[in-house]
């Protein structure tokens, strides 16, 4: 007997948002995300937020930023992953 996923939280949904806007998330994984997105309103708009960020900031490169906010974000992004 083949076990089905669970359905996907908004936590969960909201992880994968940049693997699917990357187009590196598996099929399986797009399904279930686009599943979600289908029900629910929220992370389909936060899906619409952060297209919309993506096109308003065009492309940047660490290189385009002073060292300090690169350092800064590399150590916000350490402390998000250590709280899970």
């Amino acid at each position: 007997m083949k076990l089905l996923p669970s359905p996907l939280v908004c936590r969960d949904a909201v992880e994968l948002v940049s693997d699917y806007l990357d187009g590196t998330l598996s099929r399986r994984g797009r399904r279930r995300l686009e599943k979600h997105l289908a029900q629910c309103d929220a992370c389909t708009a936060y899906l619409d937020q952060m297209r919309a960020t993506i096109a308003a900031s065009g492309t940047v490169g660490p290189e385009d930023l002073p060292s300090d906010v690169v350092e800064g974000l590399v150590n916000l992004f350490r402390q998000y992953r250590s709280d899970d």
